[in-house]
């Protein structure tokens, strides 16, 4: 194991950093203070720039080599942000805002960024430029692309991005990756169902939309399963349906929303086309209405093969290769870092949490022994890669 020293003196500080994001959560683009406490960490350590307010609350440090021969950058990025859950970890550190907590260990993603870029800006043992990456409002709000649309790029060119997510279920100094999609699109799909209310008791001079809702509910859950290649893959859920306010009247609207998963663009788009077939064909069976608002939030999340190699060399330098594994399934659920490796080629890796609850659990919490594996992970990547 090649977890290095410098962070087994950190340790304890950088715990209690954690922690205290932990304590104080905040969501989306509303990251003052955790915002604050990074640019300031940042200073501190003697990172050369230090930028904020990119997309709106992302930070953005510049380390630079004792040299810089062959002009090589490097992007690492971490995501800030807290969910919408009320904490129910009992933790000493649990959050002090009711409906927040870090559920998804974005605490300690940045703790470990940060710690990796104190460390890099006090020894410069590389030859290049480090560009270090805090950005808000992973989950759910398009922070990556916020950032992107700022310029991110533009001010901070980078020839390669990665990024690093804590994973329940894998050991703790374990790491996980494969080439290609890792992660899925996250698609938002809202459809309105109007037909015509009325009394329960006289359903023929209604058109009733429970009815069309129960139809629609089926038969796109035949969309996988008779449209998509049985060897490609493409989750459709409906998971809310809401219409009605009594026992004894047939409304006159039901709404549902839902989430469509794929890993190709190509198996995306073939899901939304049948997607708006199934709902205005079906509404019209019913002589109802019906619209469907599809929403594309985050695209497939896809790994370049030659950073995947790089990714790969520097986790079993840390790990070992018996604890790395280089061809973990994808996974259906959807990062934002795909925007970013849409415009940088780069590698998205997971690092193990060990038996922790799953991410977006109340009962959640990340795993602060992960800490030294993701910090020499950052830093042997630099390393390695400007050398």
């Amino acid at each position: 194991m090649a977890v290095e020293n410098w962070v087994a003196r950190q340790l304890e500080e950088l715990t209690e950093f954690r922690r205290d994001l932990h304590r104080n959560p905040e969501v989306l683009y509303d990251l003052e203070r955790t915002a604050a406490r990074v640019a300031d960490a940042l200073r501190a350590a003697g990172v050369d720039e230090v930028v904020t307010g990119i997309g709106r609350t992302g930070v953005v440090g510049v380390i630079r080599g004792r040299s810089d021969t062959r002009g090589r950058v490097i992007g690492l990025r971490a995501d800030m942000d807290a969910l919408s859950i009320t904490e129910e970890t009992g933790a000493p550190w649990a959050s002090t805002k009711p409906g927040m907590m870090h559920a998804c260990g974005h605490d300690g993603h940045t703790t470990m960024l940060l710690g990796a870029a104190r460390h890099l800006a006090e020894s410069r043992a590389f030859d290049g430029t480090v560009v270090v990456i805090f950005q808000p409002a992973e989950e759910g709000g398009a922070g990556a692309k916020a950032m992107i649309d700022d310029g991110l790029f533009e001010r901070f060119p980078v020839q390669e991005i990665y990024g690093m997510h804590n994973w329940p279920g894998l050991p703790v100094g374990h790491f996980a990756i494969r080439s290609g999609p890792i992660m899925a699109s996250l698609d938002e799909i809202r459809i309105r169902v109007d037909g015509i209310g009325g009394h329960a008791a006289f359903p023929h001079s209604t058109v009733d939309p429970v009815t069309v809702t129960a139809a629609l509910v089926q038969a796109v859950q035949t969309i996988v399963s008779r449209n998509v290649d049985p060897l490609k893959s493409a989750v459709v859920s409906i998971t809310t349906i809401h219409g009605g306010d009594a026992f004894n009247i047939i409304p006159s609207t039901v709404t549902l929303t839902g989430t469509v998963r794929t890993l190709e663009e190509g198996v995306r788009d073939l899901v939304e086309k049948r997607l708006r077939k199934a709902v205005a064909g079906i509404a019209d069976a019913f002589e109802a209405k019906a619209e469907l608002d599809y929403i594309r939030n985050y695209p497939v999340t896809v790994n370049n093969s030659e950073q995947v190699e790089k990714a790969v060399r520097a986790a079993v330098e840390v790990s070992g290769a018996a604890n790395v594994i280089t061809d973990v399934p994808p996974s259906m659920v959807g990062e934002d870092f795909a925007f970013m490796l849409g415009v940088v080629p780069g590698a998205f890796i997971f690092a193990g949490n060990g038996p922790s609850a799953g991410l977006h659990n109340p009962k959640y919490d990340f795993n602060d022994e992960l800490i030294p594996y993701g910090c020499s992970y950052w830093t042997t990547l630099v390393r390695q890669l400007l050398a």
